[in-house]
Formats: structure tokens, C-alpha cells, sequence
């Protein structure tokens, strides 16, 4: 079995300072190591998980070490997606990967012109009667208890591929989607349509036209190729339902200092200086209301729009849902995890204590928080698949 790296180190994982460096602390001192994935990962990525890193190959690199992989809840998942196409090609020439036994690989980085337009794709397959398959590879790193989802931030970029697959497909190819979901206790999988709703409407459209799979595969701390588990069921009817700009979101928020403001009809009330986390609810339009919330100039309607002009957007979280009362059942979530709240702000029209908390750290990064929003996004989705 082929061994990916020759020397693999642990280390506790400490913080980011942008998207392709990770601080860690490797046996108590603090080096920094390049991260080879640009997803936000904001579920996998707290204080003190263990990380995977390995020596870096370039004698020019700016890092010393180069992450290949995490943990979560005591499970192996790999993060290096230089490798995915090379885990693609062991998995199909294997027979690994349950009805494309009849595939193997031919060439790497496949160039296709259609209409003058030339698109690369991560593998071209072949079988005995000759005949091709473009297949394109994506590692798929956002989990909850037993689902998957991709991707866990937006691409447009993904999206028009997509419908260039399609469109390959339609002109007579064979074209197809790989998903390496790396956490072997995943049994469907989903696009992740609280994040880019536009990406998973594209992507329900065309699934049907495509030859694609999502496999859980599982790793160990020796990083070699990995084995598939099963195959993640695909629950399309969820999207019927769940997939619309419409559910509830959490706004996360940082004031650097002590404030006292006027809102509204309220009167003067007081913040203390922290991180706060907001949560409201828009039965149509999601998408423009927490744009609507991003912006600090316009006319003053909700108590945030007072509050809003004062603090730095940290984040926008939409949960997209069909439930009714989920409003009030993520803010008295929430309300479990923070650190104190602003009695009755937001909450005029409800008997919740208030919509708005607050902390002293970033939520982003803290573990129960980040749990709140999986339970809400994604397990709540077990009790409908079928």
C-alpha cells in the first residue's frame, strides 16, 4: 500500500492568520505550517485539535512544515488536496468504488475544447470498449454526525463547472463527479445549500445527467491510501424541501469597547464590549436580509440596525429550513452556549428572553458554538433521509 508521506508529525492546532497558514504548537513550540486547503473548515478548526504536518518539500517554501491532516472526535481526515486526484486513481484502478469496477484511469489533467472553449479535467477514464469518461475530483472536509456536505464555502467557479459538465454531456461525452468525503461515518450526502444555495440548485438540476458518486473513505495516521467504506446515499427529496432562500441565521458580530446606545423604542441600553451573536429569521429573501444586515448605512428598522453601525461583521450564518419555530429554538440554542445576552433585543414579537449574546471570544471558533450550527444545518437532516 502506498505511504504518501515519509515523515508525519503531530501537532495542536492554535490559530490561522489567513487561509493557507495554520499556527501550531509542535511540542511546545510554535511553528507555522502551510495549509493546502483554502476551505473555511470553520467545524473542524478549534484551539488544540490535532493536526497532521509533515517536513515542506520546498527549500524555499515560507513555512517549515505543511499540514496533511486533522482530527475529529478521534478520526483521521485528510486536508492535502494535492493528493485527491492520486487517492481518485488508487480508489478506481483498485475497483474500489462500487459500479465504476469497469473503469481505469488512462491520462491526468485532460484537456477538453467545446465552442472554442478548452476546460481541464482531473482524470480521463476508459474501459474495454473503448469508450471516455471526464471525471472531476473533490475532496469533501464539512461533516456533521452522519452527513456530508460540499461546498462548506461559496464557488461560482464550481457552480459553472457544473453546468459545463452538463453541457459536455449533452454533446455526447461521459462526465462525472468524484466527492472524497473524508470522514467514514457519513452516510448521505448533500450540496450544501445553507451555504451557496445557487451552487446546490445547479447541482439538482444536473446530478441526474451525471455519472457522479460521494464515497466515505477512511484514513489512518499513516496517511496511506485510504479505503471506501460505502457509498453516501444522495437524499434529493430533502432539497424539495429544505433548499429555499428562505430559514433562520445567526449573525456574528465584534465590539471592541463598552457601549451605551439608544435603540429604537427600547431606549438606552447597554454592551458591553465582546463578540455578539444575533439571531433572526426571514420567510423569503434570506440571502438579501443578511446582506441587508452586513451593511452599516441604511434607514434604521430592526434593533440591529442600531447596534450594527457600532461593530465589525465578523460573519453571516444562514440556516435554511422549513421549520416554523426554528427562530426561537436557535436563539434559545445559542443562548445555551454564549456568555451573556442583551435582554429583549430582537425579541418584541416572541417570549424569548432575547435574540441577542454574547461572548468574549471569537464564536467562529469556538467548538459549542460552531455545534449549534451543525445541529441546526445538518443534524436535524437525519430524521429526513430515509
Amino acid at each position: 500500500m502506498k505511504v504518501l508521506y515519509d515523515t508525519i508529525l503531530k501537532a495542536k492546532y492554535t490559530g490561522r492568520p489567513n487561509r493557507f497558514v495554520v499556527t501550531l504548537d509542535l511540542n511546545g513550540e510554535s511553528v507555522l505550517a502551510h495549509l493546502p486547503n483554502p476551505g473555511r473548515m470553520w467545524e473542524l478548526l478549534f484551539t488544540g485539535v490535532t493536526m497532521y504536518i509533515v517536513p515542506h518539500d520546498k527549500p524555499d517554501a515560507k513555512t517549515k512544515y505543511r499540514v496533511v491532516g486533522i482530527e475529529r472526535d478521534g478520526v483521521v481526515i485528510m486536508l492535502d488536496t494535492n493528493y485527491s486526484n492520486d487517492v481518485a486513481q488508487h480508489l478506481i484502478e483498485n475497483k474500489l468504488i462500487p459500479g465504476w469496477e469497469e473503469w481505469r484511469v488512462v491520462r491526468r489533467e485532460y484537456t477538453v475544447k467545446l465552442h472554442g472553449t478548452s476546460s481541464r479535467f482531473d482524470l480521463l477514464l476508459t474501459n474495454d470498449k473503448g469508450e471516455e469518461f471526464l471525471l472531476e475530483v473533490k475532496s469533501c472536509t464539512l461533516f456533521s454526525k452522519t452527513g456530508a456536505m460540499f461546498p462548506d464555502a461559496i464557488t461560482e467557479r464550481g457552480r459553472k463547472h457544473l453546468l459545463h459538465l452538463k453541457e459536455l454531456q449533452n454533446e455526447g461525452y461521459h462526465t462525472g463527479v468524484l466527492f472524497l468525503v473524508q470522514w467514514d461515518r457519513a452516510q448521505w450526502f448533500l450540496p450544501d445549500y445553507h451555504t451557496d444555495l445557487e451552487f446546490a440548485k445547479t447541482f439538482k438540476e444536473v446530478a441526474p445527467s451525471l455519472d457522479w458518486k460521494a464515497v466515505a473513505v477512511a484514513w489512518d495516521e499513516t496517511f496511506t491510501m485510504p479505503t471506501v467504506t460505502h457509498e453516501c446515499s444522495y437524499p434529493n427529496s430533502i432539497l424539495d424541501t429544505e433548499a429555499h432562500d428562505s430559514g433562520v441565521y445567526v449573525m456574528v458580530m465584534h465590539l471592541d469597547h463598552d457601549l451605551d446606545l439608544e435603540v429604537g423604542s427600547k431606549g438606552l441600553m447597554h454592551f458591553k464590549a465582546g463578540y455578539y451573536m444575533y439571531v433572526g429569521s426571514a420567510k423569503a429573501n434570506l440571502t438579501k436580509r443578511i446582506e441587508r444586515h452586513k451593511r452599516k448605512r441604511k434607514k434604521m428598522h430592526w434593533h440591529l440596525d442600531y447596534f450594527r453601525g457600532h461593530c465589525e461583521m465578523i460573519a453571516g450564518l444562514p440556516i435554511r429550513t422549513s421549520l416554523d419555530d426554528a427562530e426561537c429554538a436557535l436563539a434559545d440554542a445559542v443562548r445555551g452556549v454564549a456568555e451573556w445576552d442583551v435582554p429583549k433585543f430582537g425579541s418584541s414579537d416572541c417570549d424569548c428572553k432575547s435574540h441577542l449574546f454574547g461572548m468574549t471570544e471569537n464564536p467562529i471558533h469556538d467548538k459549542e458554538f460552531m455545534d449549534v450550527i451543525e445541529d441546526f444545518r445538518m443534524n436535524t437532516l437525519d430524521a429526513l433521509v430515509k
